[in-house]
């Protein structure tokens, strides 16, 4: 397991873009996290740590596309109708058992393996779909027209034996899975999940299912943040609610690095009188402010916590809702991604056309939470919530992404395109 450096987030600087601050971080952070060998069935979501090779070829036999007949391509004749015996069967599973001879049709199913020649030869090489054919008795009458080689699938047509199907640091997806079982794998190595400690601080805040109280209220961060650390496979140890008190938070934050390998917070890291979570995160290591021209959430807190002279990782995110989230998607998650050994750490952004008109500072990254529909015309749009604010929590709700504008943007026209990030790539 790899440890990060002493001091890896000591700050980049003033006021910075959204692009150097992560090509700054993500340089700076290695992978935490050790292997261990899990069955196929649960690698869903995990990480990948070592590279999958095909062991066999996939199809592992020449096999039929279609239902219909196996003939030798030279059997048929090019003018006319050909009329030939049918001298066999092979089914999926069921191969013909023997060799196929020259001027015969074997009625074959897809999926079937298309049998071998005599003497060692090339057998059959092509298949006439049962479509295209007729029955007249024991024979089958082929129209002339088809190509050699139709309707045949080659052996290694999808995966050549020896070839490398999966990629270390690949997120697997049930089609990888999939993949990694039709060459015979029966477990795969991956990563272990990052254990992650998750807390909130602030005597303002009360967990939901508590009585409503006058100058409370519901603790909202940290459910959202469990939900997309739990997306990303990662292990959460919820804290809770730390009360406004340095010695209790400096204790819980101790406790909590010394068995996990990410420690996370929202809001409480400001300079105020009340935000205790600063001094506890210096007492016990480092902690620094990252300035980012973007909006919303442009402070984000970064340190280490000395753990046995093992330094954990901190992120202390913005305490608005829309503020955290974005910055847990656009800079949180990229992080944590390195962190867990995952090689694909940025979201992906489509072009769609924007539906309103919007006006921003220069040099300042922006989102907007936005939802797709279609026009009059028919075209999909990304259309404003019409709320703003980093505290409008039902914008996220109502949206189905974020409308992403760069920094050298100033005045954004209706109609003009943009990259939407749909919450779907928070996963």
């Amino acid at each position: 397991m790899a440890q990060l450096t002493d001091d890896c987030f000591a700050a980049g600087g003033p006021l910075m873009t959204l692009g150097t601050a992560l090509d700054l971080l993500l340089a700076k952070l290695v992978t935490v996290t050790d292997t261990e060998p899990v069955v196929l069935a649960r690698c869903v979501g995990r990480i990948l740590a070592e590279p999958v090779t095909a062991p066999i070829d996939v199809p592992p036999h020449d096999n039929a596309a279609v239902d219909g007949y196996a003939v030798y391509f030279d059997d048929l004749r090019d003018d006319g109708e050909t009329r030939l015996p049918v001298a066999g069967r092979a089914a999926a599973g069921h191969p013909l058992g023997r060799a196929a001879g020259r001027g015969e049709a074997i009625r074959i199913f897809t999926g079937a393996v298309m049998p071998a020649g005599e003497d060692g030869r090339p057998g059959p090489d092509t298949v006439m779909m049962q479509e295209d054919c007729r029955l007249d008795g024991n024979d089958v009458v082929i129209r002339p027209g088809i190509k050699p080689g139709a309707n045949r699938r080659r052996a290694g047509e999808d995966v050549r034996a020896g070839r490398e199907i999966l990629a270390a640091g690949q997120r697997l997806r049930p089609q990888d899975v999939g993949l990694a079982a039709a060459v015979g794998c029966t477990e795969l190595t991956v990563r272990r999940p990052l254990r992650i400690a998750l807390f909130s601080t602030g005597d303002e805040l009360i967990d939901p299912g508590s009585p409503a109280q006058a100058g409370k209220v519901y603790d909202s961060n940290r459910y959202t943040l469990r939900a997309l650390l739990m997306q990303l496979g990662a292990s959460v140890s919820d804290l809770g609610i730390l009360p406004d008190r340095r010695d209790v938070i400096a204790s819980a934050i101790a406790t909590a690095a010394a068995g996990h390998d990410l420690l996370i917070s929202s809001g409480g890291v400001s300079s105020g009188d009340e935000d205790h979570v600063k001094a506890a995160i210096e007492t016990l290591g480092r902690l620094h402010f990252w300035r980012l021209a973007i909006k919303p959430g442009r402070p984000i807190a970064l340190g280490q916590v000395d753990a046995a002279g093992r330094p954990v990782p901190f992120i202390g995110l913005p305490g608005n809702p829309v503020a955290a989230m974005v910055t847990f998607l656009r800079i949180a998650r990229p992080m944590i991604l390195r962190l867990m050994g995952a090689k694909d750490l940025t979201p992906t952004l489509f072009r769609v056309r924007a539906d309103f008109e919007h006006r921003k500072k220069r040099d300042r990254r922006e989102w907007v939470p936005a939802r797709l529909a279609t026009d009059d015309a028919g075209k999909l749009v990304a259309r404003k919530f019409p709320r703003e604010g980093a505290g409008i929590l039902s914008s996220l709700v109502g949206s189905d992404g974020l409308v992403e504008l760069p920094e050298e943007l100033t005045q954004l026209a209706a109609g003009s395109m943009v990259d939407f990030l749909p919450f779907s790539e928070a996963r």
